[in-house]
């Protein structure tokens, strides 16, 4: 199986897409100013106490206060307080925390008044974004993530990861761990770290201590409360760290910056494969040129049609989510009801599985198969769509079929579900139902140009039209791109997007930057 990431850059916002043998399996859309993500850091305030709860709310700069539960101050929360007030006396002078006095660890049954009191100045990490009407969720025990360590300050333990089978390779790397990390630090060795050299762990474990030295030296000088202390890398950066893997054929990128911070990454982490970061340069967008706009508007939306005409319907709300297997119009099998049911509910398990990290639903999930009557079918769904959620990332658990026929998914929920909205806004009318002739449409296409060109003096500029557009004004020797060409100047450029509607345009300038053009106003 061959992985390609392909990166859409836009002003706005970054939409990244992992396709697994030309199949999209991922995808992640995040805007460009977008703040409050896993893994970042901030010093703020205790707002309120909640005894009843046993947790706190914490202002980290959020419209809605973050959620601290008790559970979730970690075992060094004494430690790490004293080693903070330490901190802040000197605001000129880092005090080290290898010299820093370990205390005793919280009471696990202790209770939230006990330790914290409003108004204490505490540092938190997020380690859940602000999903619907809820504030972030937070930690006090920090932890540093790499590709092969995590780094959390105030432990002294080396763990390793389970899945390291080897007890030679999982003593190996305890051992050589113990030996280069400093006083008062925990690592985390993560499963990527097997059969590594102690040089690219060493790089790495310096790499986090240096991120610990610049949150805390932030705290340090920090004036305004609540500040942001540490900000996890780039969601590019972010997602290459846990999906990267050999078996990368590329990394496409269409924008220079951005293509630079990825090499950087992947010639620190992987020098050898360099290579597979490239630069898209086409000229139509590169969720086009890849297949992925077509893909996007086939998997999401409330119906996604699988195998056969068999479909699945979703159906989001606060609680959970809900998935309705239906067998469409397929025809049905000759060897009956029993095993036309077990051939639909195979594939929905598959489309399922593809769909749940797609979309990164997270949470409850309950999904209504279609009846079987045998229990080795119903065993046999059981195992199917346990391994095709082998390959998910998140952490989930997975209930056999109830006497009811439904089967219960819980996967770990970090951030808000993906949606991307499949539906298009009639672009011509805006939702009112009255539009103007079709055929006028290039005609409205030239009033723009013409006061592009004449009113504002823009030469160069590109157009961007539904593909159906582009091809009926390419057509013929004497197109009408080229009669508008000659008429406006050859800075015109014309590029078919299967991302718009059949009658929406969309100018940028010679930069990627939009031109707004659409006015409303147009509409009577």
């Amino acid at each position: 199986m061959t992985s390609e990431l392909v990166i859409d850059v836009q002003p706005k916002d970054i939409s990244i897409a992992l396709t697994e043998d030309k199949q999209l399996v991922e995808f992640q859309k995040e805007g460009r100013s977008a703040s409050f993500n896993v893994g970042d850091m901030y010093f703020g305030k205790v707002k309120k106490i909640m005894p009843g709860l046993n947790a706190c709310f914490v202002d980290v700069g959020f419209e809605k206060d973050a959620f601290l539960h008790y559970l979730d101050l970690g075992s060094q929360f004494y430690s790490f307080q004293k080693y903070l007030k330490q901190v802040l006396s000197d605001r000129k002078k880092l005090y080290p925390i290898t010299k820093a006095t370990m205390m005793p660890d919280i009471d696990k049954n202790g209770t939230v008044s006990d330790v914290l009191k409003q108004g204490q100045e505490i540092i938190v990490q997020i380690v859940k974004e602000p999903i619907s009407t809820k504030g972030p969720r937070l930690t006090c025990d920090l932890s540093f993530a790499g590709r092969f360590l995590v780094l959390i300050p105030f432990n002294d333990k080396v763990s390793v990861s389970q899945k390291i089978k080897s007890n030679e390779e999982r003593a190996r790397l305890k051992q050589l761990i113990q030996s280069i990390k400093p006083k008062n630090f925990g690592v985390i060795v993560r499963t990527v770290a097997e059969g590594k050299r102690v040089a690219e762990l060493d790089a790495e474990l310096k790499l986090l201590l240096q991120r610990w030295e610049s949150m805390i030296t932030k705290v340090q000088k920090s004036s305004k409360l609540p500040a942001l202390v540490y900000e996890e890398t780039s969601r590019t950066v972010g997602m290459l760290r846990d999906l990267f893997n050999p078996s990368y054929e590329a990394i496409y990128v269409n924008d220079n910056t951005v293509l630079q911070e990825i090499k950087d990454y992947v010639k620190f982490i992987a020098p050898e494969r360099e290579s597979i970061v490239k630069l898209y340069t086409g000229q139509l967008p590169i969720f086009d040129n890849y297949g992925i706009t077509k893909q996007l508007k086939a998997s999401f939306g409330k119906i996604v049609t699988y195998k056969s005409g068999a479909y699945l319907i979703i159906e989001h709300t606060e609680a959970l989510h809900v998935v309705d297997v239906n067998s469409g119009n397929r025809s049905k099998s000759t060897n009956g009801q029993e095993e036309n049911a077990i051939d639909v509910n195979l594939g929905a398990a598959d489309e399922l599985a593809r769909q749940l990290r797609l979309r990164d639903m997270g949470g409850i999930i309950v999904v209504d198969f279609i009846d079987m009557n045998l229990a080795e079918n119903r065993q046999k769904l059981y195992e199917r769509m346990c391994k095709d959620m082998q390959k998910d990332r998140a952490k989930h658990n997975i209930l056999p079929l109830s006497k009811f026929g439904l089967m219960q998914i819980t996967r770990q929920r970090v951030r808000p579900a993906m949606d991307v909205t499949t539906d298009e806004l009639c672009p011509t009318c805006f939702g009112k139902g009255h539009i103007k002739s079709s055929i006028l449409f290039t005609d409205t296409l030239e009033n723009k140009l013409d006061y592009l060109v004449n009113k504002l003096k823009i030469k160069k500029f590109t157009l961007y039209i539904h593909p159906y557009v582009a091809a009926y004004v390419n057509k013929g020797v004497m197109s009408l791109k080229r009669k508008w060409q000659m008429k406006y100047g050859f800075g015109i450029k014309i590029i078919p997007d299967q991302s718009l509607a059949f009658l929406q345009y969309k100018f940028t300038d010679e930069h990627g930057e939009e031109i707004d053009m659409k006015e409303e106003m147009e509409i009577k």
